[in-house]
């Protein structure tokens, strides 16, 4: 069975686009990532529909709550049949642990990532909600946490991963947003990289958008920036 690295962001609002985009990707190059606009708008029914098409679906939910709340969460998710599902770091231990206990129970587990910190936060606005000093220093410590609780990964920069992969091992997973190849604008990103930079870096998975959502041919792009990432091996 293939293990596509590539996640392709399903940015759209609602299941018609997402249906196109998808029927003009190949689930033998990609996997999809359903967010929040998507999912709220849809609801599960879409990403059966995806599964139905043959695609592993990543649901970036990103659960943020009371322990108990995000380990039914994460139960829907599995009993969904949901490649991946995420969770917050910053929930703490006591919701990282229930998140993996709960996913420990289901016959088909997800892989279960961590988010440390958005990709569009800076030092700037770190201040701003009281946690000081630089992102790479939070990112991990919450990466640390993620692993110590017994989570698959976290979702991080590119930036990060190489400092992350050398601490915390080549088993850990590492999830990597904000991928632009060279001379594409950074959109609402900050900490961004190019592909071959990302997998340099020891990025496992890398979640891009608009770069294929938006291409007039996106299996073709698909191709392409596979073959970039094929180059930093």
């Amino acid at each position: 069975m293939t293990d596509p690295r590539i996640i392709v962001a399903l940015d759209c609002g609602d299941r018609d686009q997402a249906l196109n985009l998808a029927g003009r990707l190949d689930p033998g190059l990609c996997r999809l990532k359903v967010g929040k606009e998507l999912f709220t708008s849809t609801g599960p029914g879409l990403v059966r529909e995806l599964m139905a098409a043959g695609f592993e679906v990543f649901l970036d939910l990103k659960f943020h709550d009371i322990p108990t709340t995000v380990a039914q969460a994460c139960k829907a998710a599995a009993r969904l049949g949901v490649w991946m599902v995420n969770v917050h770091a910053l929930g703490g231990r006591k919701m990282l642990q229930a998140a993996r206990d709960a996913l420990g129970q289901v016959a088909h587990r997800p892989k279960l990532v961590a988010v440390t910190l958005l990709t569009s936060l800076e030092r700037g606005d770190l201040a701003e909600i009281g946690l000081r000093g630089e992102p790479a220093e939070h990112v991990a410590r919450l990466a640390s946490l993620a692993q110590d609780c017994g989570l698959d990964g976290v979702v991080c920069s590119a930036q990060e991963a190489a400092g992350l992969r050398r601490t915390l091992g080549l088993s850990f997973c590492l999830v990597t947003p904000g991928i632009r190849t060279a001379g594409v604008a950074r959109d609402d990103q900050n900490r961004v990289a190019t592909p071959a930079g990302a997998v340099r870096a020891g990025a496992d998975y890398l979640v891009i958008g608009r770069q294929v959502s938006r291409a007039a041919d996106p299996r073709a792009a698909l191709v392409a920036i596979q073959r970039e990432m094929d180059s930093a091996n």
